[in-house]
């Protein structure tokens, strides 16, 4: 009988061509690890270009995932197992996977053609070039191809299901159930009974091939985690983004316009606003970015919340009419997920390097509220919060996430829908006489009138406008006037937003300030740091704009300050010319999550 060894926390990568299916077997596999309690964080790493030739290392495809028994924050920064469909796989992602790691190989597609491919002279697996790993070596596509003879499919077809033999595999090793695979064939398949069959028959084979082969001599088991109580589903962050928006139409009672124009990493947020439609949602794919916004504009005049996404260079495509919703002070979303840049740049990887863009991007003094995203699951969170205080204070809100964010999953207790806060709108009093622009004295948002209310027909534009009044002005300190006010409102927005709380000591060596998605990396970070008993605390930003009241004083009961960011330093250039802090940057621009061990290494540095 194999041996069953327990395990705390496992960090696999699956690696093959775009045409394999890593995603696909990485998600599944991810599915079956939420059922099975623990928890998790994942990271979808596509190739960045769109079919590469197959076998080259340009087309890989990775999928990581890092679970465990305790509570899990980064998709990991090396993996433990790495399972490689082909050379290209192998060597490309082998820099991802610990010495002394396991690899599972699929042997059949290390032919000569697939190995010039992927840049070898020789078969790495006849060579010492594998030396220091654990190897096991599976003919996958001749035992896939075994395990569905008499299935009215072709050899070439047959292949295909390769990836579900590599899960199988999989789901033995490490004791995940079944179940949620075969129900997700079964309906991904309704109609096409042959692949159902054919699917099911090489996750089947898989599993039992790591069962009875003497290849594998043990399997693996990870305790359930110790979470809170409640419904919980796996989401991305794209998922997240969109509910988010749902909520906060139920919560507001206003029609939500979604406009966008396709661009990666943000195009799937689209789909999943299409499907809910029956919620008071209405979305719109435009003909191009200026188009997107423009319709978002045009949809808030008319009394919807008006939403527009988009990725980096759309962003700077936006700009204009970015800068028309602030002069005309209507309540707009716009959501950021940030990519590799400058230009097309790296499409399919994360940064977070359009911070300054979204605070200074526009012509004039043009002040924009920005929040961001820290998690998958925050991104519900932070969707809901940006209509808010886009309703609240009658402005556009800038939503920051990344395609780390946008593609990576994690488990998220659903929301009791009761314990969310409505969101409050007040509009300008009918039949009274009514000045565009006059304010309320606590937010200075303008009072919002929408089409058809009697009385308060109203025109909008571009051209400066007179406090009050709202008539076009060109008087110079008015135009001062209505710049200082435009930026007062948005600092105003921190008498409506929770500061962030300082995690670990008021006081101490190193206080790490971060953004963004950086911050699963940096909580892992300092906890590993603090169990080795460094006095290293954590402040984690939401708001950047306005940054939180409490920053400065915070910032002032530490000796040093560190700013993880995957930029060259955009949030310590802000902080250090408002507050005058020698912070200390942490900067990595490597199309990657930021490693927890480079910078606990970092912070050991400074320390």
């Amino acid at each position: 009988m194999k041996k069953n060894n327990q395990l705390k926390r496992v960090t696999i990568r699956f690696a093959g061509d775009s045409g394999d299916g890593m995603q696909l077997t990485g998600n599944q596999f991810t599915k079956a690890t939420a059922i099975a309690r623990n928890d998790l964080s994942t990271l979808p790493d596509f190739p960045a270009e769109i079919r590469a030739p197959a076998g080259t290392l340009y087309g890989v495809s990775g999928f990581q995932i890092q679970f465990g028994s305790d509570m899990v924050h980064t998709p990991g920064d090396i993996a433990d197992v790495l399972v490689a469909m082909n050379p290209a796989a192998l060597k490309a992602s082998l820099k991802y996977l610990k010495d002394n790691g396991i690899i599972i190989v699929n042997t059949d597609s290390f032919s000569p053609r697939n190995l010039r491919m992927a840049g070898f002279e020789e078969n790495p697996l006849d060579s010492h070039y594998l030396d220091g790993y654990e190897v096991f070596p599976v003919e996958m596509t001749r035992l896939t191809k075994d395990a569905l003879e008499g299935i009215d499919l072709s050899h070439k077809e047959k292949e295909r299901s390769k990836n579900f033999f590599a899960l199988g595999m999989l789901f033995w090793l490490y004791n995940r159930p079944i179940e949620p695979t075969l129900e997700w064939i079964a309906k991904k398949f309704a109609k096409k009974a042959v692949w159902a069959e054919a699917n099911v028959a090489a996750l089947r084979a898989g599993r039992n091939f790591a069962d009875s082969t003497e290849l594998f001599t043990a399997s693996y088991t990870i305790p359930e985690a110790t979470i809170e109580a409640g419904i919980y589903r796996q989401i991305t962050g794209n998922q997240a983004l969109a509910l988010g928006l749902v909520a906060a139409r139920e919560k507001s009672q206003l029609d939500v316009f979604y406009a966008s124009y396709p661009i990666t990493p943000a195009s799937d947020l689209l789909q999943h606003m299409a499907g809910y439609k029956n919620y008071g949602v209405k979305s719109f794919q435009a003909e191009d970015e200026m188009a997107a916004i423009g319709a978002a504009v045009g949809a808030a005049f008319a009394g919807d919340i008006g939403v527009t996404a988009t990725s980096g260079p759309g962003f700077a495509l936006k700009s204009e009419f970015l800068g028309y919703a602030l002069i005309a002070e209507l309540p707009l979303v716009v959501i950021d997920v940030q990519r590799a840049g400058p230009s097309t740049g790296m499409p399919t990887k994360p940064e977070q390097t359009d911070l300054l863009l979204g605070m200074y991007g526009r012509n004039g003094e043009s002040a924009l509220p920005i929040v961001a995203a820290a998690s998958p699951s925050d991104c519900f969170n932070t969707a809901l919060e940006a209509v808010r205080i886009a309703l609240t204070y009658m402005t556009p809100v800038m939503v920051m996430t990344d395609a780390y964010l946008a593609n990576g999953a994690e488990p998220w207790k659903i929301p009791d829908v009761d314990q969310i806060k409505p969101i409050d709108v007040t509009y300008a009093a009918e039949n009274g006489v009514y000045r565009p622009y006059d304010r309320d004295p606590d937010t200075l948002a303008r009072h919002w009138a929408i089409p058809g209310m009697p009385g308060l027909e109203h025109r909008l534009g571009g051209l400066e406008k007179e406090d009050g009044s709202g008539n076009v002005s060109y008087d110079p300190e008015n135009h001062h006037h209505m710049t200082t006010l435009r930026r007062e409102r948005v600092e105003r927005i921190n008498q409506s937003v929770q500061f962030p709380e300082v995690y670990g000591d008021d006081e101490g060596d190193v206080l790490i300030v971060s953004w963004g998605s950086t911050y699963g990396t940096v909580l892992t970070t300092v906890d590993q740091l603090r169990e080795e008993g460094k006095k290293v605390s954590f402040f984690h930003l939401r708001w950047l704009n306005p940054l939180p009241g409490n920053l400065e004083d915070v910032m002032k009961k530490f000796k040093k300050v560190v700013i993880p960011e995957m930029n060259l330093g955009q949030l310590s250039m802000l902080i250090r010319s408002r507050y005058l802090v020698d912070t200390i940057g942490f900067n990595r621009v490597t199309g990657l999550p930021l490693s927890v061990s480079e910078l606990k290494e970092a912070i050991d540095d400074i320390l």
